[in-house]
């Protein structure tokens, strides 16, 4: 019996769930394909039929989208949101961000202020918006991840003896 034939749609929907959980980290076209299965340039021309963009474009997008809720809500300077969603460099935060919202991000932000919606202190945010995890591999999901949680679940079974009261 032969195995199912699983469409490439499902294969690059990995991918983009990957953009989507990690936009805020270091992510290449290598990194992507990988995930999906295919060479980096199948991947890109598949990516753009599927999705209507390329997949950098993609990942973009993402990046812009949060640094929009962040600009409404938080209470953080234009560079570090810039940073916070993996941007680099704050020009090409500023110039991506203007060119998919049609206004700056100081802009955006300043329209966002007179409607009065009440701020997010931004240490709030700093400390809750990154994920713990230094890469990938200890991304939640992962197989390191689950043997990692697997391990410490079984340690913390482990019944304790009590041992000689306070002396």
């Amino acid at each position: 019996m032969p195995a199912p034939v699983v469409p490439a749609v499902f294969h690059l929907r990995r991918a983009r769930d990957l953009i989507d959980r990690h936009f805020a980290e270091r992510l290449d076209v290598d990194a992507m394909a990988r995930v999906a299965g295919f060479s980096r340039y199948h991947f890109v021309r598949a990516f753009k039929a599927a999705y209507g963009e390329t997949p950098g474009r993609y990942l973009t997008r993402r990046r812009v989208e949060r640094a929009q809720d962040l600009l409404r809500s938080a209470d953080l300077t234009v560079t570090e949101i810039c940073h916070l969603v993996g941007f680099s460099s704050v020009g090409s935060f500023s110039a991506r961000f203007s060119e998919l919202v049609g206004a700056s991000p100081t802009g955006y932000r300043r329209l966002h202020a007179e409607r009065g919606a009440p701020r997010v202190p931004g240490c709030f945010v700093m400390a809750w918006s990154r994920p713990g995890y230094r890469n990938l591999e200890e991304a939640p999901g992962s197989r390191r991840s689950y043997r990692r949680r697997h391990d410490q679940t079984a340690v913390a079974r482990v019944p304790v003896r009590p041992g000689p009261g306070p002396g």
